[in-house]
């Protein structure tokens, strides 16, 4: 349990880095994009251990997880404009 919450923790600092590095108005605000930062966080997190490409207590996971929450934010941004048209 106390791993979920680890990384719903590590998901928020992720998804506020994810925000810095992605400045500009996201159609969901600010929440969402914390949100957003978490998924990606647990999703990329858990498939790069899956995949064996590194352990829990390697540096790469931060980065595989910011990476994972830009790509979500990426995505939301792309289909929100797209619903907005």
């Amino acid at each position: 349990m106390f791993g979920l919450i680890g990384w719903i923790i590590f998901g928020l600092i992720v998804g506020i880095v994810a925000k810095f590095l992605m400045p500009g108005r996201d159609p969901g605000g600010f929440i969402v994009t914390i949100l957003l930062g978490i998924a990606g966080a647990v999703i990329a997190g858990y498939l790069g251990r899956a995949a064996g490409w590194y352990g829990p207590e390697d540096s790469a996971g931060f980065l595989m997880s910011t990476l994972g929450a830009i790509l979500l934010l990426v995505v939301y941004r792309v289909l929100r404009g797209r619903r907005a048209s």
